[in-house]
């Protein structure tokens, strides 16, 4: 073996296999760009994104890890998005689930939805 040398296997890796996945139309109502990283609990993006939250919670974008989703102002886009793995509590983030229920965070969304 060569220092720093790759030693692939054959066939592909796929990621996320076998995770529940749902599509949304999600569209940016703001002024200004938004960008949503790949592993943020999507329910909990920016305020100005529109799109039914319900089915975002426990979830993020299916896209490779360390990468993004832009929305420019206007933009209506459909996005791909996975369900959270481990545990599936999410904390911090704009104060949403704090690692509680579907129900609960959904009961606070109506107050923080309002500008």
């Amino acid at each position: 073996m060569i220092p720093g040398e790759y030693l692939l296997g054959d066939g592909d890796i796929v990621a996320n296999a076998g995770r529940r996945t749902v599509e949304l139309v999600v569209a940016n109502t703001g002024d200004r760009p938004i960008q949503v990283g790949s592993h943020f609990h999507f329910f909990e993006v920016n305020r100005a994104l529109r799109f039914d939250r319900a089915p975002a919670f426990g979830m993020r974008l299916n896209v490779p890890a360390g990468t993004a989703v832009r929305f420019e102002p206007g933009d209506e886009k459909r996005v791909m998005l996975v369900e959270l793995a481990g545990a599936r509590k999410v904390f911090g983030l704009n104060g949403l689930a704090q690692g509680g229920t579907k129900e609960q965070a959904l009961a606070k969304l109506a107050e923080w939805e309002r500008p």
